[in-house]
C-alpha cells in the first residue's frame, strides 16, 4: 500500500511539475530499492515490509533534521529550507505522529508490559515501542522518556 502511494505521488508530482516533490519521492524510492535489494538474501524476495518502510522514512526525516541544524549553524538558510520542505513531503507518507503526552503514555505502558525495573531493561521497552508504534513515534523522544522513567 505504501509503495503504491509513493508511486502514485511520484506520478502526480511529475504531472504537476512539482520538482521538489519529484526529487524527494525519487530519493525515497531509491532508498527503498536499496533496502529491498539488501533484503533479498534474507529471504524477502518481495522487499521490506510496511513497518520497515515507515522506519526508513523516519530515519530520512531524522537525517534531514540533523542537516537543518548544521545548515543553520553554517548560515545556509536556503539549504535548511530545502531540507524542511523535504521533511514535509516525507511526512505525508507517515501516519500522524504521536504527541509528547501520547509518547509518555505509550512509554509507561511499554515499561509495564516489559516488566522493566531499571535501565538494563531499556532495550526490551524500546523493542515493544518499535513493534507497536513504528512510523508514529519519534524514537529519540521515546528513548529519552524511557531513560527518565527508568531512573536514568
Amino acid at each position: 500500500m505504501l509503495r503504491q502511494q509513493l508511486n502514485d505521488a511520484l506520478k502526480a508530482a511529475m504531472l504537476g511539475k512539482d520538482a521538489r516533490s519529484v526529487s524527494t519521492i525519487r530519493l525515497i524510492l531509491a532508498a527503498l530499492k536499496d533496502r529491498d535489494i539488501a533484503a533479498r538474501p534474507k529471504g524477502l524476495p518481495d522487499g521490506i515490509g510496511e513497518d520497515e518502510i515507515r522506519q526508513m522514512l523516519q530515519s530520512m526525516i531524522k537525517q534531514r533534521r540533523e542537516s537543518i541544524t548544521l545548515y543553520q549553524q553554517g548560515n545556509r538558510p536556503e539549504l535548511a529550507q530545502q531540507e524542511a520542505d523535504e521533511i514535509v513531503i516525507i511526512e505525508k507518507f507517515l501516519p500522524r505522529q504521536m504527541s509528547d503526552d501520547e509518547i509518555a503514555a505509550a512509554v509507561k505502558a511499554a515499561i509495564v508490559g516489559a516488566g522493566a525495573t531499571g535501565l538494563k531493561d531499556m532495550g526490551k521497552v524500546m523493542t515493544i515501542l518499535k513493534d507497536g508504534h513504528a512510523g508514529q513515534m519519534d524514537f529519540t523522544k521515546a528513548s529519552a522518556a524511557v531513560k527518565k522513567e527508568l531512573g536514568g
